[in-house]
């Protein structure tokens, strides 16, 4: 019985809540109208954190091959392989304490679970390729 009570006292002062925070105020900004101005910078934020801009063209495939070459079902969705070499640049960059460890945990996605060694192979093939040493 009290877990009910307080269960709709809950859900009651939750409602008030809702209803106080609705506003027809028509001076504030709404959100279709302010998108003109991004909210974030996401290649700063990106920069900031180690990660390089995503590759294109020549410089893709080789990081498509460097990751390959450890496993080539890591290539099988080329996005996330990747979206998964962007952010091991930071790792790399930021002086992650085990990069081989992060890199294979990073990695192992998809059913596929790589080692620390594989890990090491790939932070080889990234430093050739995306995230070369600073």
């Amino acid at each position: 019985m009290l877990a009910r009570t307080t269960t709709a006292a809950l859900i009651a002062a939750l409602a008030i809540t809702l209803v106080g925070c609705s506003s027809s105020d028509d001076s504030k900004p709404k959100a279709a109208e302010s998108s003109s101005q991004p909210s974030t910078d996401t290649s700063a934020a990106e920069k900031a954190a180690g990660i390089p801009a995503e590759p294109t063209g020549a410089k893709k495939d080789a990081v498509l091959a460097a990751i390959h070459d450890v496993n080539g079902k890591l290539t099988a969705d080329e996005d996330k392989a990747i979206d998964a070499a962007r952010n091991q640049c930071s790792g790399l960059n930021g002086g992650a304490k085990n990069p081989d460890h992060l890199a294979a945990e990073r990695f192992s996605y998809n059913g596929i679970t790589l080692t620390d060694d594989d890990g090491a192979h790939l932070n080889i093939g990234l430093r050739k390729t995306l995230c070369p040493k600073n």
